[in-house]
């Protein structure tokens, strides 16, 4: 792939992209965590996503080993793996493509199509997890504070979300030295906490909900 898309955007934001045998080497300096179902990633700069697309496959690689031959955890286990990926762009191209790029290694690893419940579950997902915001300023596109899902499977089918602002969570590291994005603190709470959920009640909230970081 090339590393640059204009010598423009070089130029405007640093824009360069990081080739897959980079990628691969640095998630193999913490490969069990990278492997990991329910180990969390967030991405900065994800640009179009070239690091989230290769832990989406690790992870993916280890749904298939532990549920492969349950088709109803694969796909559940398959959704919560792409539930623990978060990233923030800047640019609205690059969010909108890693968004797609993500959502086609989904589907064809379950071999969904879009009218799938849980295609259109995995499409909501990411539009929460995947911002298109700044990640120094954190705030999304919109102006307003950057607001992460932390999603929770609970088995059976059902999935937890509870709503975090970005801004709070990255200041958990001057109060806790857990190793979690939503590491727990008695002064944190979450924004919202939604009840559990199956696919098809996630697929069919409310198209305003995604709207968060979108262009």
């Amino acid at each position: 792939m090339t590393l640059v898309k204009s010598k423009q955007r070089v130029a405007d934001h640093g824009e360069v992209f990081t080739p897959a045998w980079m990628v691969d080497a640095m998630l193999d300096l913490v490969k069990d965590e990278s492997e990991r179902i329910d180990s969390r990633f967030l991405e900065p700069a994800c640009g179009s996503g070239n690091f989230l697309v290769r832990v989406l496959q690790r992870k993916l690689a280890t749904v298939e080993l532990k549920y492969g031959k349950s088709d109803f955890e694969r796909r559940h286990f398959g959704l919560y793996a792409l539930m623990c990926i978060y990233g923030i762009e800047l640019l609205a191209d690059n969010i909108a493509e890693c968004r797609a790029n993500l959502l086609e290694i989904f589907a064809e690893y379950l071999n969904i199509e879009a009218t799938d419940e849980l295609y259109r579950t995995a499409f909501c997902v990411l539009s929460w997890n995947l911002v298109h915001g700044d990640a120094l300023k954190m705030l999304a596109s919109d102006g307003q504070p950057i607001t992460f899902a932390e999603w929770g499977y609970l088995g059976k089918g059902k999935f937890q979300r509870r709503d975090f602002r970005f801004d709070i969570l990255t200041g958990m590291s001057n109060h806790v030295e857990q190793g979690s994005l939503f590491a727990e603190h008695e002064i944190f709470t979450p924004m919202k906490t939604y009840p559990p959920m199956t696919v098809r009640e996630l697929a069919n909230l409310a198209t305003g909900d995604t709207a968060q970081g979108e262009a």
